[in-house]
């Protein structure tokens, strides 16, 4: 079985979207363990707050039928691949990790390359692995978030 850590975010109607991303992630692997929530500004262009968490969860599916999963649930969500990269969302889904792979083929890049630049996709995965340690850089998460330069970024724990 293999660890992975999935981004969750959405601007658009953000608890409807997150709740259903939620059970959809259930439904198709089973337990997850979930970070706190946090709200964040938007990046890249003037719009509502995102509603951003991490959740983990162990497979024995490939890197590729993951991504496929999760392709499916945004598009339950109403999302559309020809969207403009930096848009409201109703769901964004980003594979962060998996487990210490690190792969960059065929539009999987893991670990994201984005986790370590916003503080909305690396202060959640800290909640919930803050141990665990980059496959690249080989500091640990908490480490790499203390280290950080988030200055200028909203990102504020909403859910305790």
């Amino acid at each position: 079985m293999t660890r992975v850590y999935i981004s969750i975010g959405s601007n658009v109607e953000p608890q409807r979207h997150v709740a259903l991303a939620l059970a959809s992630l259930r439904e198709r692997f089973g337990v997850i363990e979930v970070s706190p929530i946090y709200r964040a500004a938007a990046v890249g262009f003037e719009g509502d707050d995102f509603l951003n968490l991490v959740v983990a969860l162990e497979t024995d599916m490939s890197v590729d039928a993951v991504d496929r999963e999760l392709d499916a649930i945004e598009s339950i969500a109403g999302r559309t691949r020809n969207a403009e990269r930096f848009a409201p969302r109703t769901l964004d889904l980003d594979l962060l990790l998996f487990g210490d792979a690190i792969i960059d083929r065929d539009g999987i890049r893991v670990p994201r390359r984005e986790l370590t630049q916003y503080a909305f996709m690396l202060k959640p995965l800290v909640d919930i692995a803050g141990l665990h340690r980059h496959p690249q850089d080989g500091r640990s998460f908490a480490e790499l978030l203390e280290a950080g330069n988030f200055a200028g970024q909203r990102c504020e724990r909403i859910d305790a």
